[in-house]
């Protein structure tokens, strides 16, 4: 099996992207293909996610968090990276996905360095347009959950993603609409929707350092 060195950051700045052929790999079967154009007449919400990589007991890993129950969130409850909105005070999306990850999941603002972007994405259910960042911090943080975003976090190796799956399980999940979605499994949770496809797009970089 292929494994993860230290020098991963360097490569990663440098890695080709796969964009939409990663992401369709791992996307529900209803979600709709639109344009750019398309994406930004329906006024979506700017977003930005973070994929935060960190050192522990010399293997890298980065956090999941899983959402709070919540009515009036349609991915209520689902795992995803930290990140949220862009607010007005962010100078850009990176500023976004520092910020929500300080906030969310505890690491000061200070200790966060931006790697590279990702392919942005179009999330037709919250009409939310993400920008997907890599970064790294400090070996072994302290991570110190936003009660009120999150109820549990999940420490993902690096590795782990780096085998995932071309052809990924099917599950119908309570927040999948009674249709099976792709998902990846980790430890008797169900990742799935823009955070699997995110990932997925995440494993093609690793796959091709």
């Amino acid at each position: 099996m292929k494994n993860i060195g230290k020098n991963l950051l360097e490569k990663i700045k440098s890695a080709e992207l796969s964009g939409e052929n990663a992401h369709k790999i791992y996307s529900p079967p209803y979600r709709p293909i639109f344009s750019y154009d398309e994406i930004l007449q329906k006024n979506p919400r700017m977003a930005a996610v973070n994929i935060l990589l960190y050192l522990k007991n010399d293997q890298w890993y980065f956090p999941l968090m899983q959402r709070t129950i919540n009515l009036h969130d349609k991915h209520s409850g689902q795992i995803s990276f930290p990140g949220g909105s862009r607010e007005t005070e962010d100078a850009n999306f990176a500023e976004t996905a520092i910020r929500e990850t300080s906030e969310e999941i505890g690491i000061e603002k200070n200790f966060i360095k931006i790697i590279r972007e990702m392919t942005p994405m179009y999330i037709p259910p919250s009409n939310f347009f993400v920008h997907p960042f890599i970064s790294f911090t400090k070996k072994n943080p302290s991570f110190y959950l936003q009660k009120t975003e999150a109820t549990d976090l999940l420490e993902i190796p690096v590795n782990d993603i780096l085998n995932l799956s071309m052809e990924p399980q099917l599950k119908i999940l309570p927040s999948s609409r009674g249709i099976e979605v792709p998902v990846i499994e980790f430890n008797g949770k169900y990742i799935w929707g823009a955070t699997s496809m995110i990932l997925s797009e995440f494993s093609h970089i690793l796959k091709n350092l």
